[in-house]
């Protein structure tokens, strides 16, 4: 994806089972091991968004939470909102928006 991103922005969409920070889900202490919140998934996903790519929400929204992507079958999760975000849309940093008037569009 950097090499492409050399000669053009990119644009990552998809489930990538992972959820990225604390914000991204909603029990963080109790799924801190397990799959798809282990350090390396996350370290991995830092270590890719460092070479140049950015998490459009994180962008849009750094500080917005309850906003989740998935949520299990399990417990009435849905219903209690107890989700993780794990579906993303990772862009080129030179895709990123440089007006603050366009910045401040909201999406909920």
């Amino acid at each position: 994806m950097a090499k492409l991103d050399e000669t053009k922005p990119v644009i990552i969409c998809g489930d990538l089972n992972v959820a990225h920070e604390e914000i991204d889900l909603k029990n963080p202490q109790s799924n801190h091991h397990n799959a798809g919140f282990t350090d390396e998934e996350r370290g991995k996903l830092t270590q890719f968004l460092s070479r140049g790519f950015l998490d459009s929400f994180r962008y849009l929204y750094p500080d917005k939470k309850d906003i989740y992507s998935w949520w299990s079958y399990m417990f009435h999760a849905r219903d209690n909102n107890a989700g993780w975000r794990i579906d993303y849309f990772l862009v080129s940093e030179k895709l990123k928006i440089k007006s603050k008037m366009q910045k401040s569009i909201q999406m909920f």
